[in-house]
């Protein structure tokens, strides 16, 4: 390309366009003093042109390439002040990733050239580095992004209907022996036909993927043989990580959400807009912190070497600042406008909520979200906590958003466990949480009610490990927490104990019955459906390896779940009780003469204070009245049966309901039952640490 077919170009919009003719250019940065735009050969090794971007308005450098085509790798060195005690860190040595890239090709080859500074320099000192570390850093590239979409459809699932599988795009395909070995580990893989099938027979109606934006291999895993497998540590917010697309092109992702729409599956992404991959003040300088630091991250006020940590990941982006929330905005409205995705889950989203310090739940960003036409019809999910000062924010978020409750992990946790005094609070976890989200006007569905995610013990090691086993991530077992709420039914780790393998298989059917049957949206970590271990540890985060991923060769107790887990969620879609659009009230409905939801002590009376309070109480009834309760269809009578107890507890069944046939029962490998009849004021054997739900006839 010659040198002079350079023309002014448009600011807006940022980041690199290909309009059919030629690509615009357009880079943010308020503190920039001159931007060049450098143009590399087809493998990104060479950098064969610097391009000087000719115009400036309101903060945007830009220029318009008129021969430039898709295909085309490029990246940016930003000049200006090079001052950390003010904030400043430009270093046009340093070659830059665009903010806005659709598409970063290679790997981030890790030197001390990386650094905006001399490493090596004595302790505090942030000397200017001047190596030039083109050569080992990844490239952005300009991407086609037509694409034929057909009649593809969000499948729009209702909140109430929806139940959403949380998975690593890697760790779900690696393995799987029906899937080609060509497409495992990838987008196109999670499109197969295998990975859908399996979803379709869980009965999932929306998955919750990992972090997908292009991220970076931290500098110290990588110099232990390890990776960061779960990806929160963004540097690209438009690019998907090229190292699930077998194809190497952006489209894969597009063709994967087609392909799941049209099995009626949803596509939510788990994001990270709280903090990027530069890391603290001794980061180093990929993007962000050389094209204006003072203006997308969180500075120390009086020290602005030092960024302001809400995310124990080093720095925090700056939402108060116009362009980084325009960042936000544009990078979600993208995904939603051109690649089809249907939600989004917030990590650490109380960060995206400070304003100064605190966290404000009315602030710039949740307003613009609530008013923006596009983003605010998508499902939106907040993990409601960041590392600072009152970040817990469960309840406390707005409405149309929804919130993982940890609340609701750590009630199931602890009463499965067998902890006493649990089931006040179990109550309100079962019916949708009404105590956290009632209040605001909001619905059951504002609860995504999980057991298990990524982060912690998966099911089976909750049933069978007293204690995290981090050695592998070679932190000497530092990492991860030691607050695991679990139980290991009496040995720790593998056994061969017939009776400690069988209590644990219940307890994993408690949990997940206990998920399946509560109020809100259930949501499911890959393969706890079948029984998959990571052998006690509960920090993977650097673990991309079998440890990670999903072993889909099945023993027959695994099938056996598999099997259970269809189970529930069948009578979960068949009968709409179990998800409720507004929460009981538990008061009579006058038309029906019967209370929508009751609360039975084994007596098969109704509970008092005396009951909700005692300390030993492990054993509660919840009655569903099927008419009373339903909303827009009527439904049949369900009694909820939980004992947590060692023992069996002789249950009596109510006497105004004549006569009940059990539909679930834990204590049965696949929780199927006999075709009994049970009538009213009949003791039902409930055994110990055992859900039983009985239907009425």
């Amino acid at each position: 390309m010659k040198a002079s077919a350079v023309w002014p170009g448009q600011s807006y919009p940022l980041g690199a366009n290909w309009d059919g003719e030629g690509v615009n250019f357009a880079l943010f940065s308020e503190h920039a003093e001159k931007v060049e735009l450098c143009l590399f050969d087809n493998r990104g090794r060479r950098e064969r042109e610097r391009i000087v971007l000719p115009e400036r308005t309101d903060q945007v450098w830009h220029c318009y390439l008129p021969e430039a085509r898709p295909g085309l790798l490029y990246g940016y060195r930003v000049y200006g002040p090079y001052a950390p005690e003010q904030g400043h860190r430009f270093n046009p040595n340093k070659l830059l990733l665009d903010p806005y890239a659709r598409s970063i090709q290679g790997t981030l080859v890790w030197s001390d050239a990386r650094f905006g500074y001399r490493i090596g320099a004595k302790k505090g000192d942030l000397s200017f580095d001047r190596r030039d570390d083109a050569a080992g850093m990844p490239k952005c590239k300009v991407i086609e992004t037509a694409f034929t979409w057909g009649d593809d459809r969000r499948p729009n699932t209702p909140w109430h209907d929806t139940i959403i599988y949380e998975m690593h795009v890697k760790g779900f395909t690696n393995h799987h022996p029906e899937i080609p070995q060509v497409l495992r580990g990838t987008y196109a893989g999670l499109a197969s036909a295998p990975a859908i099938e399996h979803l379709k027979r869980l009965g999932v109606t929306a998955m919750e993927l990992m972090p997908v934006h292009t991220f970076v291999d931290d500098r110290y895993l990588v110099d232990q043989g390890l990776r960061n497998y779960w990806g929160y540590n963004s540097i690209g917010f438009f690019a998907p990580d090229a190292r699930y697309s077998g194809s190497g092109k952006a489209a894969e992702f597009k063709t994967m959400v087609r392909a799941l729409h049209s099995a009626g599956i949803e596509v939510i992404l788990d994001v990270v807009y709280n903090h990027t991959a530069e890391g603290n003040h001794l980061g180093p300088t990929l993007s962000f912190r050389g094209i204006d630091n003072t203006a997308y991250y969180r500075l120390v006020g009086d020290d602005p070497r030092y960024y302001m940590d809400y995310t124990g990941c080093g720095n925090t982006l700056n939402m108060m600042h116009p362009r980084v929330l325009q960042l936000i905005m544009d990078s979600l409205r993208y995904w939603v406008l051109e690649m089809h995705v249907d939600g989004f889950r917030f990590d650490l989203a109380s960060a995206l909520a400070r304003e100064l310090l605190e966290v404000d739940r009315l602030s710039a960003f949740f307003e613009i979200i609530h008013q923006d036409p596009v983003l605010s019809q998508v499902k939106l999910i907040a993990e409601p906590w960041d590392l600072g000062e009152g970040g817990y924010q469960v309840g406390n978020f707005p409405i149309g958003w929804t919130e993982w409750n940890g609340k609701y992990r750590d009630t199931v946790r602890a009463y499965w466990k067998g902890e006493g005094g649990r089931i006040g609070e179990l109550a309100y976890r079962l019916t949708g949480s009404s105590d956290l989200y009632q209040k605001d006007g909001r619905a059951p569905y504002a609860s995504i009610n999980f057991v298990t995610a990524h982060d912690g013990f998966t099911l089976q090691d909750l049933v069978s490990y007293n204690h995290k086993h981090n050695e592998a991530n070679k932190e000497d077992d530092r990492d991860g927490t030691d607050d695991n709420i679990s139980w290991n039914c009496g040995i720790e780790g593998p056994t061969d104990d017939p009776d400690v393998l069988s209590l644990r298989a219940r307890q994993q059917r408690n949990f997940l019955a206990t998920l399946l049957l509560s109020q809100g949206v259930p949501m499911l970590l890959a393969g706890d459906e079948m029984g998959r271990t990571q052998q006690g540890n509960n920090n993977t985060y650097c673990q991309d390896n079998e440890l990670s991923w999903i072993d889909w060769q099945l023993e027959p107790e695994d099938r056996q779940l598999v099997a259970f887990v269809r189970r529930v969620t069948r009578l979960r879609k068949e009968h709409p009780v179990f998800r409720r659009r507004r929460f009981f009230t538990g008061e009579t409905v006058e038309e029906i003469g019967a209370k929508d939801l009751g609360w039975l002590n084994p007596d098969g009376q109704e509970m008092t204070h005396t009951h909700w309070e005692h300390e030993h109480a492990r054993c509660l009834g919840m009655l569903v009245h099927g008419e009373a309760a339903a909303l827009t269809e009527p439904d049949d009578s369900f009694l909820l049966l939980l004992n947590a107890h060692h023992e069996e507890i002789p249950f009596t069944l109510p006497f105004e309901h004549t006569r009940w046939r059990v539909e679930l029962d834990t204590s049965q490998a696949d929780g199927a039952t006999s075709s009994a009849v049970y009538q009213a004021q009949q003791q039902y054997p409930l055994q110990g640490r055992t859900l039983v739900l009985l239907r009425e006839i």
